[in-house]
């Protein structure tokens, strides 16, 4: 069963930093597709970020030129480190696998900024 952990969240005060992961666990097959979600209170979930073959990227241009995603341990982790953070960036953020079918998503972690 293939389980998704994310670490990372937590709560800052604006123009601060945080740096979220996600680990992929009983992995068989390849990651190919990366993505983060967040869902603020009262919306729905949206897309932040996402990470094709390792390389090719794409970023929701509300975190573009803040947020970067990036894998690391031969794709196995995907980490999204987060700068100059505003509070409308508070929401959940889920990590998730889109390139297997059914797609794999974590539980959430929480990203909290104040101003």
């Amino acid at each position: 069963q293939v389980q998704l952990v994310e670490s990372g969240g937590g709560s800052v005060q604006a123009g601060g930093s945080l740096n979220l992961s996600c680990a992929a666990a009983e992995m068989t097959f390849e990651i190919r597709v990366w993505a983060w979600y967040r869902q603020a209170p009262g919306k729905q979930r949206e897309l932040v970020a996402e990470i094709t073959g390792g390389r090719y990227t794409y970023y929701a241009d509300a975190v573009k030129g803040r947020f970067t995603i990036s894998v690391h341990n031969d794709t196995t982790t995907v980490n999204l480190e987060m700068n100059s953070l505003k509070p409308e960036d508070t929401a959940i953020y889920y990590c998730a696998i889109l390139n297997t079918s059914p797609q794999y998503w974590g539980r959430g972690t929480q990203v909290a900024v104040s101003s």
